[in-house]
């Protein structure tokens, strides 16, 4: 299995890989869906532990929004790999039916299907409601996680009601999450604790700490797992890896403020300068860019400030081979990893910055 090393302690690390499934200009879900495999046999070969998808709804870019039938495809495809959610919006779905697709699914793949899941619906409020949700769905999240949790252990919570397939397949849950909301309740209820730091930055090293201190051992584990989320652009040259840099900048404005309108990369440019562009820019606090010593410099001291057991790595650049270059780049060998104590940061952590 692959891992990363902490060039400082002397530990490892297990890498994952979180996929969107990115439509890219012109092209198809189709295509999406070819890529995302190619990117799931790359990964198996070079050793990562697992790579997820995440649930998202009436985004033009991202094709992982039936995201059980995309955990299905891809691991019909490969053979090792762990392959599952992250997550599944449960706010957005009753959990029998979650624990029978996630039921069947392990019915296919013995011993490869992990299922995380998030309290956010994915979207935004009008697609909400289109889902035949409300926006207070997520205040049963934690309810719908232990009766979700009892139909996958065989111990159903709703009298005369089991989930079949899924009545004890014993598929493993994940806690998302990018508060301390969801640190409290990874830690109660003794499960894994997955943070979006790739996204959503601001908490981690609090909702960390209150996740270990908090955590109670339970059946699927006696110990704490954190799962920090980190975005990794690893190319053969700093030049190249800026420019994909931008390339992303320049998305997810388009994505997240245009509302549909089309940009010229200046009016994109722009945005990116102006108050809502911060926010933007700000999602990419934690990112890995530059040449492979470089990042893999980075990712090491990541895994120390986050208190990490696993990274769950985003690789968003815009084209398919970038990706797979990013991912091979990032797999490295241990001999790689040392190397990079010394390397130059191309985006150094938030308490460097601070001079901490």
């Amino acid at each position: 299995m692959l891992m990363v090393k902490d060039v400082v302690l002397g530990t490892s690390v297990p890498l994952s890989i979180l996929d969107l499934a990115f439509i890219g200009p012109g092209q198809t879900a189709r295509d999406a869906f070819a890529a995302s495999v190619k990117i799931a046999q790359r990964a198996e070969e070079l050793g990562y532990r697992r790579v997820w998808y995440a649930e998202h709804h009436n985004f033009a870019s991202i094709a992982s929004s039936a995201t059980s039938v995309l955990i299905e495809h891809v691991a019909s495809k490969t053979r090792t790999i762990r392959v599952g959610a992250g997550g599944i919006m449960l706010p957005n779905h009753a959990p029998l039916v979650i624990a029978e697709q996630f039921g069947t699914l392990e019915a296919l793949h013995p011993g490869r299907i992990d299922l995380g899941l998030g309290r956010a619906p994915g979207t935004d409020a009008t697609t909400t409601r289109a889902l035949r949700r409300s926006l207070s769905s997520a205040d049963t999240f934690p309810d719908d996680v232990l009766e979700l949790q009892g139909y996958l252990a065989g111990e159903t919570r709703v009298a005369g009601v089991n989930a079949t397939p899924g009545r004890g397949a014993q598929v493993p849950l994940y806690i998302l999450g990018s508060s301390l909301f969801g640190a409290r309740l990874a830690a109660g209820m003794g499960l894994p604790y997955a943070f979006a730091s790739h996204f959503a930055p601001d908490a981690l090293e609090e909702a960390v700490a209150i996740y270990r201190r908090d955590f109670r051992a339970s059946t699927q584990l006696q110990t704490p797992h954190v799962i920090a989320g980190l975005t990794v652009i690893a190319a053969e040259t700093r030049g190249e890896a800026d420019e994909q840099l931008l390339a992303v900048q320049r998305l997810r404005v388009r994505t997240l403020l245009a509302q549909g309108r089309p940009l010229t990369e200046e009016q994109a440019d722009a945005l990116l300068q102006s108050p809502a562009g911060e926010r933007v820019m700000q999602m990419l606090t934690y990112a890995a860019v530059g040449t492979q010593a470089e990042v893999h410099g980075y990712v090491a001291e990541f895994v120390r400030h986050a208190d990490a057991d696993e990274l769950m790595v985003i690789h968003p650049a815009p084209s398919l081979d970038a990706r797979l270059r990013s991912i091979e780049l990032l797999a490295g060998s241990e001999a790689d990893l040392n190397s990079a104590a010394g390397a130059r940061r191309a985006h150094r952590l938030p308490e460097q910055d601070r001079g901490s």
